[in-house]
């Protein structure tokens, strides 16, 4: 039989979550890997990553 959760519980396991949180919304960041492909000078496609911190804010112009 599963251990049942209580509203404390839960709240206490959400207040543990790492990150930092967002100013706007209070919401913590989610760290992605966002890759683009660009031209580069010599006329070759290259691979450009970088990491981004998405909360409810940002959500629409980083996935856009």
């Amino acid at each position: 039989m599963a251990k049942q959760q209580s509203f404390a519980d839960k709240a206490a396991k959400a207040a543990m979550m790492k990150g930092s949180k967002c100013p706007k919304c209070g919401d913590i960041y989610q760290p992605i890997l966002m890759v683009s492909s660009e031209l580069s000078p010599k006329a070759t496609w290259k691979f450009a990553e970088r990491r981004v911190q998405v909360c409810k804010c940002n959500e629409r112009q980083v996935y856009a």
